[in-house]
């Protein structure tokens, strides 16, 4: 009968096989860049999409962004001048979405490597008197959007060897909103959080990454009725345990980390982004 082999002798083994121990790193920024990408960006036509679309163009990729807004998307297009191509399209329209995904390829030569969903919007209101068509209106735009467009993505995304798509979930989708009520953006970003963990699990043997990011309380458009109210500033205040909001270029390398072969082995994964605010 063997004996089981010693702490130290499992440590050295462990070691001696390793296929990467002993590997230099020549340069450890490399696998952040994104020259020669194609990626879409949603709801870039203001806010944090907008700073999606710059970030991702700076890191070396072609960026197709889109957003119901058209004037908006043109005016980010004339800034970034090359590498960047406008689509007016909504993402609760199954048709914008298939127009969307074929100009991205279209403009990649056949390629798409990246998507970012980030299209959403919000209701504020208690759940006893949301109007029904409004919770849905919040669902097909949060949610089933985002599930087209991956899937549109997927074939593209797998023909050209690969892809990632991050999502943009929230807090709220990871804990309740309450005392700012809000329960059907609460309910679809819950499910973009479980749709990231199956459609991650899916597709990473077929090439096509799936991740999420969870941001906190960040000034946006939507979250623009918060700022300046002195209650409103407040209860983030408190309940982020940083003490503030978090400043737009925060989710810059949460989101160049799920968008680049950096997380190459990341899957399914919602990243909180939150100053803190889930941790407690």
């Amino acid at each position: 009968m063997s004996t089981p082999p010693t702490d130290s002798a499992v440590t050295d083994s462990a070691v001696t096989d390793s296929p990467v121990t002993d590997s230099p790193v020549t340069d450890p920024y490399g696998a952040f860049r994104l020259d020669g990408k194609v990626a879409i960006v949603t709801g870039a036509s203001v806010g944090l999409g907008r700073r999606f679309a710059r970030v991702l163009h700076a890191a070396g990729a072609t960026v197709v962004v889109a957003a119901r807004r058209e004037e908006l998307l043109r005016s980010l297009a004339d800034e970034l001048g090359d590498r960047i191509v406008a689509v007016r399209a909504d993402v609760a329209e199954p048709d914008d979405c298939r127009r969307l995904v074929d100009a991205a390829v279209a403009s990649g030569g056949g390629r798409l490597d990246i998507l970012v969903n980030n299209a959403g919007i919000s209701v504020i209101g208690p759940a006893e008197t949301e109007d029904f068509d409004s919770f849905r209106h919040v669902v097909d735009v949060n949610l089933h959007g985002l599930f087209l467009l991956s899937q549109l993505a997927f074939e593209p995304m797998v023909a050209s060897g690969g892809g990632t798509i991050v999502n943009l979930a929230s807090v709220l989708g990871l804990v309740g909103a309450t005392p700012v009520k809000q329960a059907s953006y609460c309910a679809s970003k819950g499910a973009v959080v479980n749709l990231t963990r199956e459609l991650g699990a899916q597709w990473a043997r077929k090439g096509v990454r799936v991740n999420a990011i969870a941001p906190g309380w960040f000034r946006s458009e939507m979250t623009a009725v918060m700022w300046g109210d002195e209650a409103s500033e407040r209860f983030v205040e408190r309940g982020a345990p940083i003490g503030r909001e978090g400043a737009e270029h925060e989710l810059d390398g949460a989101l160049l980390f799920l968008a680049s072969d950096a997380s190459s082995y990341v899957v399914g994964q919602t990243l909180a982004v939150d100053g803190g605010w889930t941790a407690v």
